[in-house]
């Protein structure tokens, strides 16, 4: 119990600088207004320099990024896990939502302008370059780290297999779900840039996706038997009411700090990198999701730490599945509401280039999850491909190097080298591909009866 409370305390502590500081230059303000009285932060605090302004709220993402990951297993006592990492996935973004929604309403109030024009470009590289980072990033990332961290060799996760870079990462099976979801998501992605822009229709759809799948893991079964250690252990301990209650203050408390953080945090850091003399359109495409994709990678990391590579990879693909559905579908109501009528959240072709490779990249890393599990090789290639395109595009945009192609080219030939290689992926490995599908629809007619009858499924399905 005490190493428990300990933990939790050295979780908070890290929150408390920025707490303090958000409270004496925005609360506090607002509270004495409220009561008819004056009141002005300390000039020290209101002038905060930008490398503490990135150290303390770096710090603050860090400390709720723990505290949000043990919310979430402690709820696994009480909801079914797919719902617990997805509510998890959900509080990770929250940042990247604020941020991409900021453009998206300036894109609305200022459109028909050059700066709106400017704004709805800013919102789609914005998305898709944390898109791109989640899994270039966060799915490379996180298989080699769970292939060579110390302590692999007695994680059931990690099979050892011959040859060179053969060790793969072996998912639950139970993520076929979130797969087969994320895959329709991504072939309607391809389609998004053909109507102009983000449209009634891509919000319809992505959006009803992500609610149909809600609605089928809520339905699941709750998992008690996890055997979970430290501060999830000591607080599931707790009676039903205080362990939901805890819960709910453990996700409301990391979310508030994760929300007003990541922010200055993102910001911080875009300064910091033009000051170097990087370009600002280039650090809000991936400086800038690299901060709002800390706190998810941050508890993934946490996870696999634990040998819970499946939970973690689990809120990886969750993650990925809500920002690919949810992210675009609600950035046009954003627009719109801002705009004052509906409007297409338009962009031009450099950003429909972007949405395709995008969408490309998620159709290759689908293809290498079809048998649920991962290898080095593949992981290494994710993230050669990754890195190998986004450092060429900054060699060009800064003229380091003199290609035969534009940047906008670049994009689409690393969208075709992805669909290519997804492409034959999918073909060798069909009968996978087949026995996934099947799968889910099981999964999916357990959880809704009225639309398929139940089928018992066996090891080799």
């Amino acid at each position: 119990m005490r190493r428990a409370l300990g933990a939790i305390s050295a979780a908070v502590a890290l929150t408390v600088p920025w707490l303090a500081i958000v409270g004496a230059t925005d609360g506090l303000p607002w509270l004495a207004a409220a009561a008819g009285l004056e009141y002005q932060a300390p000039a020290a605090l209101r002038t905060i320099s930008t490398l503490w302004t990135v150290l303390l709220t770096g710090l603050t993402v860090l400390g709720a990024s723990f505290l949000l990951a043990w919310g979430a297993e402690t709820a696994e006592k009480d909801v079914p896990q797919a719902f617990a990492i997805a509510v998890l996935a959900v509080l990770a973004v929250a940042p990247e939502y604020a941020v991409d929604a900021l453009y998206a309403w300036n894109a609305g109030v200022f459109a028909g302008t050059e700066r709106g024009i400017e704004a709805g470009n800013l919102a789609v590289a914005n998305m898709t370059g944390a898109n791109r980072i989640l899994i270039g990033i966060g799915w490379a990332g996180v298989a080699l780290f769970t292939v060579f961290r110390r302590g692999s060799s007695t994680d059931p996760s990690v099979e050892n297999r011959p040859g060179f870079l053969s060790d793969v990462v072996i998912l639950d099976r139970e993520i076929g779900l979130e797969i087969v979801f994320l895959l329709l998501a991504t072939l309607w992605a391809f389609l998004v840039p053909l109507n102009g822009g983000i449209d009634v229709l891509d919000m319809l759809f992505l959006v009803g996706l992500y609610v149909c799948y809600i609605a089928v893991i809520l339905r699941g079964e709750v998992e008690p038997e996890t055997d979970h250690v430290g501060v999830p252990a000591y607080l599931q301990r707790f009676s039903k009411p205080g362990r939901i209650a805890t819960v709910l203050v453990l996700f409301a408390y990391s979310g508030a700090m994760i929300f007003t953080a990541v922010e200055p945090f993102a910001h911080g850091l875009e300064h910091l990198g033009e000051s170097a003399g990087i370009p600002s359109f280039f650090m809000i495409q991936w400086i800038a999701p690299l901060a709002s994709e800390a706190p998810e990678l941050i508890v993934v990391v946490y996870l696999v730490n634990k040998a819970r590579s499946t939970a973690g990879f689990n809120a990886l693909i969750s993650s990925k599945l809500n920002q690919w559905t949810l992210l675009i579908g609600t950035l046009v109501v954003v627009h719109s509401l801002a705009l004052g009528e509906y409007g297409v959240l338009a962009f031009d072709f450099k950003q429909s280039a972007e949405i395709w490779l995008t969408a490309a990249q998620s159709f290759f890393a689908i293809a290498l999850l079809i048998r649920f599990e991962i290898s080095v090789g593949e992981a290494v290639t994710l993230l050669g491909l990754f890195l190998s395109q986004v450092l060429l595009e900054f060699a060009i945009i800064r003229d380091i190097v003199v290609l035969p192609v534009s940047s906008t080219d670049l994009l689409l030939v690393y969208t075709g080298i992805y669909v290519v290689l997804g492409t034959a992926l999918f073909v060798s490995r069909r009968r996978s591909f087949g026995r996934l599908l099947r799968r889910t629809a099981g999964t999916i007619g357990d959880a809704m009866p009225l639309v398929g009858a139940d089928r018992t499924y066996s090891a080799d399905d």
